[in-house]
């Protein structure tokens, strides 16, 4: 009898988990999703970038699933036709202070097996990006630029030829296991599958709540919000332009990134939201939920400094501004156009600490995904091919 699997999340990584499954198992795959079209949330609101694994701790899942995912949605693009663009990423320091974050950002690349890695000196940044400035800065000339919505689509047009479906606008409403399956009800009907994995991002918590499954790790929201390059100021980024990051946060500071359409974001920032899909200070819809869980408090104390000054940035345009201008300060205000933000789904842990690495927790037929930040679109098929082998197998 074919295993049936229910994938919940039309995300890039749901589709990619769902795609895996059907090939590797040969499992008959649905995709539940409550919006109506794939890749809403997280898919279709980031810059576009394709990691190169430059930041992450040797050793963890980022960084091996990260160098592993490049490779494969590389390759998956140029099958089918797909845009993926190599323009080169500059990590710049922009003062001396920054030199020993650069240098050991530069060592960590080098021990994550990111190819092409060089450290620049100021004039030699120049020849790479002609209008940045800064003392030093590494080169990742293999850093790409891809359409995650394009392929998000083409992994949902992929399930499809492998006998599995989407289903779109279909909210999960409840998850029960009886009778060894785990029932779930969607969009007024009950689907009954072996085995259940959840990629919700955004709605993670609720999707796990369901499954009673509420943990000690939570999704707290931080909006990224960006401006987009105006006229002719596109012309004085070529490709990616970033800070050295603070070590402290996941989030990489505002960049600069070309996208594949031609437009130059300036941005994120990561502001806490106070709704899930909180794309604007408006939505406040999840605010007590957010605010009562003990994590989001502890780190609230514990990076209140950092919270505000991501505030003021967004409020103040000239705090952007000054931000950019730290790489490439022949911007000026007016260059710089207000443009649709993202909401990025960030694990907090109990004690308030902000969990980095892809999580992914297995409760006998439910596989929860409990952290997938960025760069989860880059590793998302390199991910999937790990969540295939956490799966477990039908009992015979």
């Amino acid at each position: 009898m074919t295993e049936k699997i229910g994938v919940v999340g039309a995300g890039i990584l749901g589709l990619a988990v769902a795609r895996e499954l059907a090939l590797v198992r040969g499992a008959e795959v649905t995709v539940l999703d409550k919006e109506h079209q794939v890749g809403v949330h997280q898919t279709g609101h980031n810059s576009g970038v394709v990691h190169a694994g430059i930041y992450y701790p040797p050793g963890s899942l980022k960084a091996r699933l990260c160098r592993e995912g490049v490779a494969m949605l590389r390759a998956y693009c140029v099958e089918h036709g797909l845009p993926y663009e190599e323009v080169g990423k500059l990590v710049v320091a922009a003062g001396r202070h920054e030199r020993a974050g650069l240098a050991a950002l530069a060592a960590r690349a080098r021990e994550n097996g990111v190819p092409g890695i060089a450290e620049l000196d100021a004039l030699a940044l120049r020849e790479i990006e002609p209008h940045a400035v800064g003392v030093a800065a590494i080169h990742s000339p293999h850093t790409a630029i891809a359409d995650f919505p394009a392929v998000a689509r083409r992994l949902a047009q992929d399930v499809g030829e492998q006998g599995g479906s989407v289903r779109l606008a279909h909210p999960v409403r409840a998850i029960r296991e009886r009778a060894g399956k785990v029932e779930v009800l969607a969009a007024r009907r009950v689907f009954a599958f072996d085995r259940l994995v959840v990629c919700a991002g955004l709605g993670t918590d609720a999707v796990a709540a369901m499954a009673g499954q509420r943990g000690d790790v939570r999704i707290v929201p931080f909006r990224g919000e960006y401006y987009t390059l105006a006229g002719s100021a596109k012309d004085l980024v070529r490709g990616l332009i970033y800070p050295v990051p603070d070590p402290r946060y996941p989030f990489l500071g505002v960049h600069l990134t070309r996208h594949i359409d031609g437009e130059v974001l300036v941005g994120p920032n990561a502001v806490l939201a106070l709704a899930y899909e909180g794309y604007t200070w408006r939505d406040v819809r999840d605010a007590r939920r957010i605010l009562t869980w003990p994590g989001t408090l502890r780190m609230a104390r514990k990076h209140w400094r950092t919270g505000v000054k991501e505030v003021y940035g967004s409020l103040v345009k000239q705090a952007f501004l000054d931000a950019a201008r730290r790489y490439v300060p022949a911007l000026t205000a007016a260059d710089l156009e207000r443009t649709h933000g993202g909401v990025r789904a960030q694990a907090v842990a109990r004690d308030g600490a902000l969990v980095d690495d892809f999580v992914v927790d297995v409760h006998g037929r439910v596989v929860l995904v409990r952290n997938a930040p960025s760069p989860a679109a880059t590793s998302s098929l390199a991910i999937a091919r790990h969540i295939a082998g956490v799966v477990p197998a039908p009992i015979s």
